[in-house]
């Protein structure tokens, strides 16, 4: 039976009781991150394992990041139909089955190319919106157990960062001893666990679909597409999140790209050691975790603004010291320091987010939110890919520092990002 909302209680103690599904969708968080991990290295290496070719390979991933855009765009609107919890068990469930089909079918009957692609593309297509559906669960989550919104949104963030910086090692540790076929039954296992803390441990909070930015009731039956335009609708119009959205799209394509293909090319040219490159990693993992426990600290000490625009403006000057070309140490110790500077904003803009969606739209608009992020890194990987061909290492490593050094700039000028409001609760708003 669907439990109702809970009316507001913002100056409620916490409940211990009422925050166990927070502690248990958490676990599911991490269960699932770390088998989104293993996937992202089992799959290449079981295409390389069993006779692919380097494209083949490099089509496999391609394919599986494709459906993350799709399903940004146009799952919000089921989740937001169907329920959050639903939705997360549903998606898990078929996730797992289409994970769990690339080790069977090969072990048994066998399996082509092609149909590796088919179940790749549908393990992320049916994944997509199960992630979505627990960050449009949480907030009601956090509201129920009285928790601080930061707070929690700190331990959701931390999930995400621990589960990629353990699953990697770890990864690797399992293909190098039992083979890439076993990670891909523990990934499928991992959907299974989440699937099962979701349904048993998680309550069923559903809220009505709201209205859209017009004022206009959503109705029940009204158009699929329709519901998929609200979302993206309420992002344009909404001045915070769509300048939050432009920066941290702008971010992503401008900085991320220095892990995928920068760091790699330099590791290979100018430090000539996969194993440093490891290191420089290993001090990107670390930095996350502690800018997220420094954002427990600083949350009410300082503004927004400043948590916001001075994170880029740290991250911007530790990639300064790229323009030395600098031994690997100080390229980690830039790394750990940008990673903990930023970090911070990662829960801080959830909670605003969390603050400034109906209920009702949390599905469309996260997903929409997904969705953007999604095209982002790929656009920065093929900008980056092109100018290292082009011009090189040292020139290109000068074009990225300078236009990083641009965006905190841009952020500064933009009135909504230097003055954003606190709300007067800490705990997140419910109803539409």
């Amino acid at each position: 039976m669907t439990e109702p909302a809970p009316a507001d209680h913002a100056d409620a103690a916490p409940d211990t009781l009422a925050q166990r599904p927070i502690w248990a969708l958490l676990a599911g968080n991490l269960i699932s991150g770390l088998g989104n991990t293993f996937s992202a290295l089992a799959i290449p290496w079981f295409v390389l394992a069993t006779g692919g070719s380097a494209s083949e390979t490099a089509l496999t991933v391609a394919v599986g990041t494709i459906p993350y855009v799709l399903v940004g765009i146009l799952g919000g609107a089921i989740v937001d139909r169907v329920g959050p919890k639903r939705a997360a068990v549903v998606s898990d469930c078929f996730s797992g089955v289409a994970t769990a089909l690339i080790p069977l079918l090969h072990a048994t009957v066998g399996l082509t190319f092609w149909q590796l692609l088919v179940l790749v593309f549908l393990g992320a297509f049916l994944d997509g919106p199960g992630s979505t559906a627990r960050q449009a669960l949480y907030p009601d989550l956090i509201h129920r157990a009285g928790m601080h919104a930061d707070r929690a949104n700190t331990w959701f963030a931390l999930t995400t960062r621990i589960a990629g910086v353990l699953g990697a090692p770890l990864a690797g540790v399992l293909i190098a001893a039992t083979g890439a076929t076993t990670l891909l039954w523990l990934n499928a296992a991992s959907f299974a666990i989440a699937a099962a803390i979701t349904q048993l441990a998680i309550p069923d909070i559903r809220t009505a679909l709201a209205a859209d930015p017009a004022g206009e009731p959503v109705a029940p039956l009204r158009a699929y597409l329709h519901d998929v335009r609200d979302g993206f609708r309420l992002l344009m119009g909404n001045r915070l999140l769509l300048a939050l959205m432009a920066s941290m799209t702008l971010g992503t394509v401008l900085a991320e790209p220095i892990y995928g293909v920068i760091l790699p090319v330099y590791a290979n040219e100018v430090l000539g050691s996969a194993a440093q490159l490891g290191l420089i990693f290993g001090a990107l993992g670390a930095g996350s975790i502690v800018g997220n426990v420094l954002f427990l600290g600083i949350a009410n000490r300082l503004s927004r603004g400043a948590i916001l625009i001075g994170g880029f403006a740290v991250r911007a000057a530790c990639f300064g010291v790229f323009l030395t070309m600098p031994p690997w140490w100080a390229i980690a110790l830039a790394i750990f320091i940008g990673a903990v500077a930023l970090e911070p904003c990662n829960p801080m803009v959830m909670s605003i987010f969390q603050e400034e969606v109906p209920a009702g739209m949390r599905g469309r608009v996260f997903g929409a939110q997904r969705a953007v992020a999604a095209c982002a890194f790929p656009l920065g990987l093929m900008l980056y890919g092109w100018l290292l061909s082009g011009i090189g290492v040292e020139r290109t490593l000068l074009l990225f520092v300078g236009l990083n050094v641009l965006v905190p700039l841009a952020m500064i000028a933009q009135p909504h990002l230097r003055h954003i409001a606190k709300p007067a609760s800490s705990l997140v708003p419910t109803g539409s």
